[in-house]
């Protein structure tokens, strides 16, 4: 079961990453996916994933304050919404899967606006404060 997390939390991992840059998969869920699969099968890589640079801010501050940055929501948002304009207005021809993509769009937003918003970026965790 231990390797099936691992490989599990490896293919997570790789979903969240891609998220980064593809609007419409969301990165943090993948995240912390892959933090719970990892806490269970290996503490060692449930420790690299929280303490590694880009990544493990994110899910600290999401596990601990259920907040998600303010610069993280305007970038999402941002992206989701160009991208789902460009695909209605210049890729998507029939009109219900234009409405389709609308409504996704509307109720990602809901979504990312629903979590509180933490206003100032989250800080490594090997930082301290002089």
């Amino acid at each position: 079961m231990r390797s099936l997390y691992i490989f599990l939390g490896a293919l997570s991992l790789g979903l969240g990453v891609l998220g980064i840059v593809l609007p419409l998969l969301p990165t943090t869920p993948f995240l912390l996916l892959t933090a719970a699969l990892w806490l269970r099968a290996s503490p060692r890589l449930y420790r690299w994933l929280i303490t590694q640079k880009q990544l493990g801010p994110y899910i600290r501050n999401f596990q601990e304050n259920r907040a998600i940055p303010l610069r993280a929501k305007i970038v999402s948002l941002l992206l989701l919404w160009g991208t789902i304009l460009y695909c209605i207005f210049g890729v998507v021809e029939p009109l219900w899967l234009k409405l389709l993509l609308a409504a996704i769009a509307i109720g990602v937003t809901i979504h990312i606006l629903s979590y509180k918003t933490f206003r100032k970026e989250p800080t490594d965790i090997n930082s301290t404060n002089a």
